[in-house]
Protein backbone atom coordinates (compact mmCIF):
# COMPACT_ATOMS: atom_id res chain seq x y z
CA UNK A 1 0.00 0.00 0.00
CA UNK A 2 1.25 3.90 -0.56
CA UNK A 3 -0.17 6.54 1.45
CA UNK A 4 0.29 9.29 1.81
CA UNK A 5 0.49 11.96 5.04
CA UNK A 6 -0.41 15.29 4.83
CA UNK A 7 1.28 17.15 7.60
CA UNK A 8 4.46 15.45 9.52
CA UNK A 9 4.26 17.26 13.20
CA UNK A 10 4.50 16.29 16.69
CA UNK A 11 1.68 14.12 15.60
CA UNK A 12 2.34 12.80 12.49
CA UNK A 13 5.57 11.50 13.09
CA UNK A 14 3.94 8.94 15.37
CA UNK A 15 1.28 8.32 11.79
CA UNK A 16 4.47 7.78 9.87
CA UNK A 17 6.48 5.48 11.87
CA UNK A 18 3.30 2.80 12.56
CA UNK A 19 2.01 3.34 8.87
CA UNK A 20 5.65 2.15 7.56
CA UNK A 21 5.17 -0.60 10.62
CA UNK A 22 2.62 -2.12 8.70
CA UNK A 23 4.31 -2.22 5.44
CA UNK A 24 3.13 0.58 3.80
CA UNK A 25 5.49 3.07 1.70
CA UNK A 26 4.40 6.64 3.19
CA UNK A 27 4.98 9.64 0.71
CA UNK A 28 4.86 12.76 3.03
CA UNK A 29 3.72 16.37 2.54
CA UNK A 30 5.73 18.81 4.81
CA UNK A 31 6.04 22.06 4.45
CA UNK A 32 8.38 23.52 7.14
CA UNK A 33 12.51 22.36 7.88
CA UNK A 34 11.30 20.80 11.14
CA UNK A 35 8.77 18.76 9.68
CA UNK A 36 10.83 17.59 6.48
CA UNK A 37 12.95 16.47 8.93
CA UNK A 38 11.03 14.22 10.91
CA UNK A 39 9.78 12.87 7.90
CA UNK A 40 13.14 11.90 6.46
CA UNK A 41 13.58 10.40 10.23
CA UNK A 42 10.70 8.64 9.82
CA UNK A 43 11.47 6.87 6.52
CA UNK A 44 8.96 8.61 4.03
CA UNK A 45 10.04 7.19 0.28
CA UNK A 46 9.69 10.83 -0.70
CA UNK A 47 8.81 14.43 0.39
CA UNK A 48 6.89 17.01 -1.54
CA UNK A 49 6.12 20.20 -0.36
CA UNK A 50 2.20 20.34 -1.59
CA UNK A 51 -0.02 18.00 -2.26
CA UNK A 52 -0.29 18.11 -5.80
CA UNK A 53 3.17 16.71 -5.99
CA UNK A 54 2.57 13.29 -4.43
CA UNK A 55 2.40 10.45 -6.54
CA UNK A 56 0.00 7.75 -7.37
CA UNK A 57 -1.45 6.99 -4.02
CA UNK A 58 -3.78 4.50 -2.48
CA UNK A 59 -4.78 6.56 0.03
CA UNK A 60 -4.43 9.43 2.38
CA UNK A 61 -3.75 10.18 6.08
CA UNK A 62 -4.48 13.91 6.74
CA UNK A 63 -2.73 15.05 10.29
CA UNK A 64 -2.50 19.19 10.04
CA UNK A 65 -3.46 21.31 12.02
CA UNK A 66 -7.52 21.81 12.67
CA UNK A 67 -7.96 25.09 11.61
CA UNK A 68 -6.62 23.94 8.01
CA UNK A 69 -8.36 20.47 7.88
CA UNK A 70 -10.95 21.98 5.46
CA UNK A 71 -9.09 23.25 3.15
CA UNK A 72 -6.81 20.24 2.90
CA UNK A 73 -9.85 18.34 2.43
CA UNK A 74 -11.29 19.68 -0.27
CA UNK A 75 -7.94 19.07 -2.22
CA UNK A 76 -6.98 15.33 -0.86
CA UNK A 77 -10.73 14.15 -2.02
CA UNK A 78 -9.81 15.00 -5.84
CA UNK A 79 -7.56 11.93 -5.39
CA UNK A 80 -10.44 10.18 -5.29
CA UNK A 81 -8.97 7.48 -2.77
CA UNK A 82 -9.55 6.71 0.80
CA UNK A 83 -9.06 9.24 3.25
CA UNK A 84 -8.54 9.37 7.12
CA UNK A 85 -8.39 12.52 8.78
CA UNK A 86 -7.27 13.33 12.23
CA UNK A 87 -10.43 14.78 14.54
CA UNK A 88 -12.03 16.76 14.45
CA UNK A 89 -13.46 16.88 11.10
CA UNK A 90 -13.32 20.40 10.66
CA UNK A 91 -14.01 23.16 13.53
CA UNK A 92 -16.79 24.64 11.51
CA UNK A 93 -20.54 22.40 11.43
CA UNK A 94 -21.21 23.93 8.23
CA UNK A 95 -17.58 22.45 6.09
CA UNK A 96 -17.77 19.51 8.32
CA UNK A 97 -21.59 18.45 6.63
CA UNK A 98 -20.20 19.48 3.01
CA UNK A 99 -17.22 17.49 3.52
CA UNK A 100 -19.13 14.29 4.57
CA UNK A 101 -21.55 14.75 1.72
CA UNK A 102 -19.14 14.83 -0.73
CA UNK A 103 -17.33 12.26 0.34
CA UNK A 104 -19.58 10.28 2.78
CA UNK A 105 -17.97 6.64 2.15
CA UNK A 106 -14.35 7.46 1.57
CA UNK A 107 -13.58 9.95 4.50
CA UNK A 108 -13.15 8.92 7.90
CA UNK A 109 -12.35 10.53 11.44
CA UNK A 110 -8.78 9.24 13.27
CA UNK A 111 -11.14 8.73 16.52
CA UNK A 112 -8.48 6.56 18.57
CA UNK A 113 -10.57 6.31 21.97
CA UNK A 114 -12.82 4.19 19.86
CA UNK A 115 -10.03 1.96 19.69
CA UNK A 116 -8.76 1.73 23.12
CA UNK A 117 -8.97 -1.79 24.53
CA UNK A 118 -10.57 0.01 28.16
CA UNK A 119 -12.98 1.90 26.00
CA UNK A 120 -14.01 -1.12 24.53
CA UNK A 121 -13.98 -3.42 27.39
CA UNK A 122 -16.20 -0.41 28.89
CA UNK A 123 -18.43 -0.08 25.60
CA UNK A 124 -18.74 -4.62 26.29
CA UNK A 125 -20.21 -3.76 29.74
CA UNK A 126 -22.45 -1.59 28.56
CA UNK A 127 -23.87 -3.37 25.71
CA UNK A 128 -24.01 -7.06 27.99
CA UNK A 129 -25.11 -5.74 31.29
CA UNK A 130 -22.65 -6.92 33.04
CA UNK A 131 -23.04 -4.06 35.76
CA UNK A 132 -27.25 -4.35 35.80
CA UNK A 133 -28.70 -1.34 33.58
CA UNK A 134 -26.57 1.80 32.57
CA UNK A 135 -26.96 4.99 33.78
CA UNK A 136 -24.56 7.14 32.29
CA UNK A 137 -20.74 7.74 31.28
CA UNK A 138 -18.71 10.73 32.75
CA UNK A 139 -15.68 11.35 31.40
CA UNK A 140 -12.85 13.93 32.24
CA UNK A 141 -9.51 14.91 30.17
CA UNK A 142 -8.28 18.18 31.42
CA UNK A 143 -4.74 19.18 31.82
CA UNK A 144 -2.38 22.75 31.49
CA UNK A 145 -2.19 23.90 27.87
CA UNK A 146 -2.51 21.74 24.69
CA UNK A 147 0.06 21.32 22.12
CA UNK A 148 -1.97 22.49 19.28
CA UNK A 149 -2.17 26.68 18.79
CA UNK A 150 -4.30 27.12 16.24
CA UNK A 151 -7.61 25.64 17.83
CA UNK A 152 -8.64 26.29 21.70
CA UNK A 153 -8.61 23.26 24.41
CA UNK A 154 -12.35 22.05 23.51
CA UNK A 155 -12.07 22.01 19.84
CA UNK A 156 -9.23 19.90 20.78
CA UNK A 157 -9.99 17.76 23.57
CA UNK A 158 -13.69 17.09 23.37
CA UNK A 159 -13.98 15.14 20.11
CA UNK A 160 -12.09 12.72 22.02
CA UNK A 161 -14.98 12.03 24.89
CA UNK A 162 -17.93 12.76 22.82
CA UNK A 163 -16.04 9.39 20.78
CA UNK A 164 -15.47 7.30 23.58
CA UNK A 165 -19.67 7.93 24.47
CA UNK A 166 -20.51 6.69 20.80
CA UNK A 167 -18.32 3.55 21.33
CA UNK A 168 -20.32 2.89 24.68
CA UNK A 169 -23.90 3.96 23.67
CA UNK A 170 -23.93 3.61 19.44
CA UNK A 171 -24.76 7.88 19.15
CA UNK A 172 -24.23 11.21 20.50
CA UNK A 173 -26.16 12.31 23.25
CA UNK A 174 -27.83 15.88 22.81
CA UNK A 175 -26.41 18.91 24.18
CA UNK A 176 -28.48 19.74 27.66
CA UNK A 177 -27.00 22.18 29.37
CA UNK A 178 -22.75 23.85 29.59
CA UNK A 179 -20.98 26.12 31.05
CA UNK A 180 -17.47 27.43 30.13
CA UNK A 181 -14.46 29.80 30.90
CA UNK A 182 -13.74 31.79 28.24
CA UNK A 183 -10.50 33.62 27.43
CA UNK A 184 -9.68 35.79 24.68
CA UNK A 185 -12.60 34.62 22.71
CA UNK A 186 -11.45 30.84 23.23
CA UNK A 187 -12.96 27.91 25.15
CA UNK A 188 -10.27 26.45 27.73
CA UNK A 189 -12.39 24.97 30.06
CA UNK A 190 -15.77 23.16 29.47
CA UNK A 191 -18.38 20.77 31.27
CA UNK A 192 -21.41 19.45 29.69
CA UNK A 193 -24.27 17.03 29.62
CA UNK A 194 -25.56 15.54 26.73
CA UNK A 195 -28.96 13.26 27.14
CA UNK A 196 -29.53 10.02 24.99
CA UNK A 197 -32.01 7.51 24.90
CA UNK A 198 -31.99 6.35 28.02
CA UNK A 199 -28.48 7.43 29.09
CA UNK A 200 -26.64 10.25 29.88
CA UNK A 201 -22.90 11.89 29.71
CA UNK A 202 -21.35 14.32 31.44
CA UNK A 203 -18.06 15.55 30.16
CA UNK A 204 -15.27 18.28 31.27
CA UNK A 205 -12.24 19.46 29.06
CA UNK A 206 -9.77 22.19 30.16
CA UNK A 207 -6.01 23.38 28.95
CA UNK A 208 -6.45 25.01 32.52
CA UNK A 209 -6.89 22.64 35.04
CA UNK A 210 -3.42 22.16 37.42
CA UNK A 211 -4.12 18.45 37.24
CA UNK A 212 -3.34 16.07 34.25
CA UNK A 213 -6.10 13.45 34.54
CA UNK A 214 -7.98 11.38 31.69
CA UNK A 215 -10.75 9.11 32.98
CA UNK A 216 -13.67 7.14 32.14
CA UNK A 217 -16.36 5.95 34.82
CA UNK A 218 -19.31 3.89 33.36
CA UNK A 219 -22.34 4.12 36.22
CA UNK A 220 -24.26 1.24 36.30
CA UNK A 221 -27.01 -0.17 38.47
CA UNK A 222 -24.78 -3.09 40.37
CA UNK A 223 -21.40 -1.04 40.09
CA UNK A 224 -19.34 1.70 38.36
CA UNK A 225 -16.61 0.17 35.90
CA UNK A 226 -13.59 2.87 35.70
CA UNK A 227 -10.44 3.41 33.04
CA UNK A 228 -8.42 5.12 35.44
CA UNK A 229 -5.96 6.90 32.64
CA UNK A 230 -5.31 6.75 28.24
CA UNK A 231 -2.11 4.41 29.14
CA UNK A 232 -4.01 1.76 31.88
CA UNK A 233 -4.06 -1.52 30.26
CA UNK A 234 -7.17 -2.35 33.09
CA UNK A 235 -10.89 -1.29 33.94
CA UNK A 236 -11.55 -1.14 37.80
CA UNK A 237 -14.79 -2.75 38.17
CA UNK A 238 -16.44 -1.05 42.03
CA UNK A 239 -19.40 -3.21 43.89
CA UNK A 240 -20.92 -2.71 47.16
CA UNK A 241 -23.09 -0.53 49.33
CA UNK A 242 -22.23 2.94 50.63
CA UNK A 243 -20.90 1.31 54.13
CA UNK A 244 -18.13 -0.28 52.21
CA UNK A 245 -16.40 -1.46 48.43
CA UNK A 246 -15.32 -4.20 46.53
CA UNK A 247 -13.04 -3.89 43.70
CA UNK A 248 -11.92 -5.74 40.95
CA UNK A 249 -9.39 -5.45 38.12
CA UNK A 250 -9.97 -6.72 34.96
CA UNK A 251 -7.13 -6.80 32.28
CA UNK A 252 -7.42 -4.90 28.64
CA UNK A 253 -4.02 -5.60 27.26
CA UNK A 254 -4.25 -4.94 23.66
CA UNK A 255 -2.69 -3.08 20.60
CA UNK A 256 -2.17 0.95 20.77
CA UNK A 257 -5.15 2.44 19.74
CA UNK A 258 -3.03 4.40 17.03
CA UNK A 259 -1.77 1.96 15.49
CA UNK A 260 -5.01 -0.35 16.09
CA UNK A 261 -6.67 2.61 13.76
CA UNK A 262 -4.26 2.58 11.09
CA UNK A 263 -4.09 -1.00 10.72
CA UNK A 264 -7.59 -0.67 10.34
CA UNK A 265 -7.16 2.17 7.44
CA UNK A 266 -4.58 0.11 5.89
CA UNK A 267 -6.88 -3.27 5.91
CA UNK A 268 -9.56 -1.00 4.82
CA UNK A 269 -7.48 -0.05 1.55
CA UNK A 270 -6.94 -3.92 1.09
CA UNK A 271 -10.72 -4.59 0.70
CA UNK A 272 -11.87 -5.06 4.46
CA UNK A 273 -13.91 -2.91 6.25
CA UNK A 274 -13.96 0.69 6.82
CA UNK A 275 -12.75 2.57 10.08
CA UNK A 276 -15.02 3.04 12.59
CA UNK A 277 -15.71 6.71 12.39
CA UNK A 278 -17.41 7.85 9.44
CA UNK A 279 -17.60 11.46 7.67
CA UNK A 280 -21.08 11.45 9.13
CA UNK A 281 -19.89 10.83 12.37
CA UNK A 282 -17.29 13.23 12.19
CA UNK A 283 -20.00 16.33 10.88
CA UNK A 284 -22.14 15.06 13.80
CA UNK A 285 -19.53 15.03 16.51
CA UNK A 286 -18.47 18.63 14.98
CA UNK A 287 -22.28 19.94 15.39
CA UNK A 288 -22.29 18.42 18.71
CA UNK A 289 -19.66 20.50 19.89
CA UNK A 290 -20.37 23.44 18.28
CA UNK A 291 -23.81 23.17 20.36
CA UNK A 292 -22.31 22.89 23.49
CA UNK A 293 -19.60 26.04 23.18
CA UNK A 294 -23.16 27.62 22.16
CA UNK A 295 -25.10 26.95 25.33
CA UNK A 296 -21.94 27.62 27.38
CA UNK A 297 -22.06 30.84 25.55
Amino acid sequence: MVVGLVGCGNWGRHILRDLVSLGCEVPVVARSPESSARANEGQAVVIVADIRSLPALDGIVVATPTSTHAAVLEEVLERQVPVFCEKPLTDDPASAAELAARAPDRLFVMDKWRYHPGVQELAAFAREHRLGAVSGVKTVRVGWGISHTDSDPVWVLAPHDLAIGYEIFGGFGHPESAVAQWRNGDAVHLSGVLRGDGWWQTLEVSGRAAEWKRTVELYCEDGVAVLGGGWDEHVTIYRGGLAGVEEERIETKGELPLLAELRAFVEHLQGGPPPRSSAAEGAAAVSTIAMLRSLAA
